[in-house]
């Protein structure tokens, strides 16, 4: 079942996730209801803030073809879906800028500068802790994802030229959802 999807003005975005004790049934069905609603909604990568929930869990499923062929070999090892709960960057390295989106802001894009390779840390579906590092296109999902879980939103990391740029579709969409930013 797909889920509401929460646009840029709703309180919840701004929320710090908390941790998850133990990945349960319901977070692992959770999970999976995310999947399906970041896939109707075409998307790469969605947190539990976007659905209206606190909880620190996101996931990310990044399509085949979508990455650099350098960065697709390098990514190899880490399975689509991925499903993380309570995740954490531990170490980043290098930094790119390119243009982002996001399913809480719909008609926004624009560019971001961020790290070009992180490490993360996370619980799996199973409580077994696991390290992944990434680059690419995934490195910048995961750190998406993860500043979501911590309130912080990807127009918060866009120049404030670039951010003035959007400002009539940001004031126009936050009015719409109830006027938090």
């Amino acid at each position: 079942m797909a889920l509401r999807v929460y646009k840029y003005g709703e309180r919840v975005l701004r929320e710090k996730a908390k941790p998850v004790a133990a990945v349960t049934d319901d977070l692992r069905q959770l999970a999976d209801e995310m999947i399906e609603t970041m896939r109707a909604s075409k998307g790469v990568g969605l947190a539990a803030e976007q659905i209206g929930r606190t909880e620190s869990v996101c996931v990310i499923d990044i399509p085949e073809g979508c990455e650099e062929e350098e960065d697709e070999i390098f990514n190899a090892p880490i399975r689509m879906p991925l499903k993380m709960f309570n995740p954490e960057i531990i170490a980043h390295d290098g930094s790119v800028r390119d243009k982002e989106g996001c399913l809480s802001f719909p008609g926004v894009g624009g560019s971001v500068t961020r790290a070009a390779e992180v490490t993360c840390r996370y619980l799996d579906e199973n409580n077994l802790p696991c390290t992944i590092t990434a680059r690419g296109f995934l490195s910048r999902a995961v750190q998406h994802e993860i500043d979501h879980l911590n309130g912080i939103l990807y127009i918060d990391r866009m120049t404030a030229a670039e951010r003035l740029s959007f400002a009539p579709k940001l004031k126009k969409l936050s009015k719409a959802n109830g006027g938090a930013r």
